[in-house]
């Protein structure tokens, strides 16, 4: 009797020990006191959601962004088997004015970590959505696409969004970029400085 209550006790110590990583003492109620509702706390205890994660999703709900996505950012993380430690980039998103379907999209990509810094300079920028949401597909697809810094740079050098555009399809790398800039901006300047000595004295 004494043996089998041992091998149950050890049993049980494996369990809590996260032989099967169950979080069965995670603490919901900073969810709760964020404002989740009960039913979506339910879905995430399903999830075997951890304290860490909790965390950070109470990050999320304090960017305002919904329990529908909050559950669903957790889901994309576990899907590709590992836990969801994006709080900070899905909410930076969130507050740049990027809508929950498209940080989602990112989410799903599992490109949160990688690629939040960039989608909020490029919104920065002042791109349009259109092309802000162009510029992240081709990233999340891995194809080559300059920086957001190149990509600022070169807007602010006079050309529209259609002819950066082209050069990222095209697939202008960051150092050729760079060499355009130079010389539009130099174009620029000269022509500047022959309109300014170049008129006639009155």
């Amino acid at each position: 009797m004494c043996r089998h209550s041992h091998l149950l006790l050890l049993g049980a110590c494996a369990l809590l020990a996260g032989g099967c990583q169950k979080h069965i003492l995670t603490d919901y109620r900073p969810l709760d006191q964020a404002g989740m509702y009960f039913s979506n706390i339910e879905e995430l205890k399903g999830m075997n959601t951890s304290d860490q994660e909790v965390t950070q999703l109470v990050k999320l709900k304090q960017a305002g962004i919904s329990d529908e996505t909050c559950v669903a950012l957790l889901g994309a993380a576990h899907a590709h088997q590992h836990p969801f430690t994006s709080g900070d980039p899905a909410a930076s998103l969130a507050q740049a004015g990027f809508n929950e379907v498209e940080i989602l999209t990112i989410a799903r990509a599992d490109q949160l970590d990688n690629l939040s810094t960039d989608a909020v300079t490029l919104k920065l920028v002042g791109l349009s959505d259109a092309t802000v949401q162009a510029v992240l597909h081709r990233r999340i697809q891995g194809l080559r696409t300059l920086n957001s810094a190149q990509i600022g740079r070169l807007k602010n050098t006079g050309l529209k969004e259609k002819q950066i555009l082209e050069r990222i399809n095209s697939g202008m790398t960051d150092v050729q970029a760079e060499k355009e800039i130079i010389a539009r901006e130099s174009a620029r300047n000269q022509t500047g400085f022959v309109r300014v000595h170049g008129r006639r004295s009155r």
